[in-house]
């Protein structure tokens, strides 16, 4: 219906894709096919996916196409193309969590936000790479391989979401879906030029994600644009009464915010915290550049300390883990996924532990030995309970911090994306790539990451945090449209103008 080439079509925007969808100048299946072209180029370099559903990806673009043909009306993503994090469960596509524990496992419903997203005539392409059990910050972690950085194959992607990102910057998908427990939508983000959000914890359904940390855990949009995760965002936000943590409240008003971007006479708030040894020289360049812009588009620049944010990182790695290992106990070997060594003459706890053993990867061992430690008896006030005397302590001084300014900025994450490897046999290196993400996660509050440009030094992306407080997330598309257009206008968009060559 177009003579546009499918390399022009992967280049477009979610919104674009949906609005030549409706108008009938593209089709649901032209779009779909080119990025399934996209995928079958490039993803055996960056390995993006784990599980390509090309026929039913056709199939759900037909029926957009037939639904237009009738003169049905067109959602606001119909026909768009969207990589899902291989964390949600999926009727008709393996769900694996990066895991060797759930290979092959197809399970019987759909999430909550898997349906949301089947009911808006999103089409799903399919289900992409993460750290296993989303523990991690590089998806160095999954059990089936790595996934490689766009702007550079040697490099990591972020994690635990890297797969989503990467197939964003790779331009295999102009959506993907993400999970974000201490940072794993924002990191990867951050790292490949991209746009990811978490949402208010409760404000998107956790029911079809497979837990790793239940009072951490968030699903979330992946965008290379901040309308286009807002759209999205809008989607797959909203109460569900199958999540008892879900909030019952009204969306805030994403679109809206993101359609209308402006931060003239807001009050932005610059933690002292979040800046300092470790933080790569031209990550805080590219950060107060940014803090700079936000003066000349109007906003009131407001210094704040909380003293509490220096002790995240240690509340977050004994709260996290104690919850892992909780969530994780379900991976017995005798009810769904892997079971080693049932030949009839072990016992069920044999085979359990064979096949924890056989199943769970060295991270993911790791935090279950350390969580279920933290929790033991003589040591569960020590460790645990005085994680979450800290974790009160972070959300008053947000709470405090929120009486003072609109929303929060800081650099996503300290550094560029590291090589593939570097920090592998270093796990306090890695964690610390979490160093500015996990306060909100701590305080459930709002955050996002979108591009502030290329580091002068290496010449890879740097993000850009904003936190807005619990159910105000359009602040976050508010700020960040408007930083979005003064950086496109000045220096271009990261990814569309300086897009990495594969």
């Amino acid at each position: 219906m177009t003579d546009m080439t499918d390399s022009t079509i992967i280049k477009l925007t979610a919104a674009e894709i949906a609005a030549k969808i409706a108008s009938g100048e593209l089709t649901a299946v032209e779009v779909t096919e080119a990025h399934l072209a996209r995928i079958g180029a490039v993803d055996e370099k960056v390995h993006a996916f784990l599980h390509v559903d090309r026929e039913g990806a056709l199939a759900q673009a037909r029926a957009v196409d037939e639904k237009r043909e009738r003169g049905e009306e067109l959602g606001p993503l119909a026909g768009v193309p969207l990589a899902l994090k291989d964390i949600f469960t999926t009727r008709d596509m393996p769900t694996t969590v990066g895991s060797r524990m759930l290979e092959g496992w197809l399970p019987p419903y759909d999430a909550t936000l898997v349906s949301k997203l089947r009911a808006a005539d999103v089409v799903i392409l399919g289900k992409t790479n993460m750290d296993e059990f989303a523990m991690g910050s590089s998806t160095e972690n999954s059990a089936y391989g790595p996934t490689g950085n766009p702007w550079d194959l040697t490099r990591i992607p972020g994690g635990s979401g890297g797969g989503s990102s990467a197939a964003l910057a790779s331009y295999e998908a102009p959506l993907a879906i993400g999970t974000d427990t201490g940072g794993s939508i924002r990191q990867p983000a951050a790292v490949t030029g991209t746009v990811g959000v978490k949402p208010t914890y409760g404000a998107v359904s956790r029911y079809g994600m497979v837990a790793f940390s239940s009072s951490l855990d968030q699903g979330g949009p992946c965008a290379r644009t901040v309308l286009d995760a807002a759209l999205l965002h809008e989607v797959i936000a909203g109460h569900d009464p199958m999540d008892s943590t879900s909030i019952d409240a009204p969306v805030p008003p994403v679109v809206e915010a993101a359609r209308s971007g402006s931060v003239r006479g807001m009050r932005v708030g610059v933690v002292k915290q979040f800046r300092g040894e470790g933080y790569q020289p031209g990550v805080l360049q590219r950060f107060d550049e940014s803090v700079e812009l936000l003066k000349e588009l109007g906003a009131e620049i407001v210094e704040l300390d909380c003293p509490s944010f220096d002790l995240a990182l240690s509340a977050y790695y004994l709260i996290a883990p104690s919850e892992c290992s909780s969530n994780l106990a379900r991976f017995d070997g005798l009810r769904y996924g892997l079971r080693t060594g049932d030949d009839g003459t072990r016992s069920a706890e044999e085979v359990t532990s064979l096949t924890r053993e056989a199943g769970f990867g060295d991270e993911v061992k790791r935090r279950i030995v350390l969580g279920t430690y933290a929790l033991s008896s003589g040591y569960y006030d020590a460790y645990y309970g005085s994680a979450q005397k800290v974790r009160t302590l972070i959300t008053r001084d947000f709470e405090r911090a929120f009486e003072q300014v609109d929303v929060i900025v800081s650099p996503t994450t300290p550094t560029t994306a590291f090589p593939i490897g570097e920090r592998a046999d270093d796990p306090m290196a890695m964690y610390l790539a979490d160093l500015c993400t996990i306060p909100t996660n701590l305080a459930g509050n709002a955050a996002m990451s979108l591009p502030c440009g290329l580091a002068p030094e290496d010449g890879l992306p740097v993000g850009l945090q904003i936190i807005a407080p619990a159910m105000k997330d359009d602040r976050l598309y508010k700020v960040g449209a408007a930083v979005e257009a003064a950086f496109v206008a000045r220096w271009g968009h990261p990814l569309l103008e300086e897009a990495p060559s594969l």
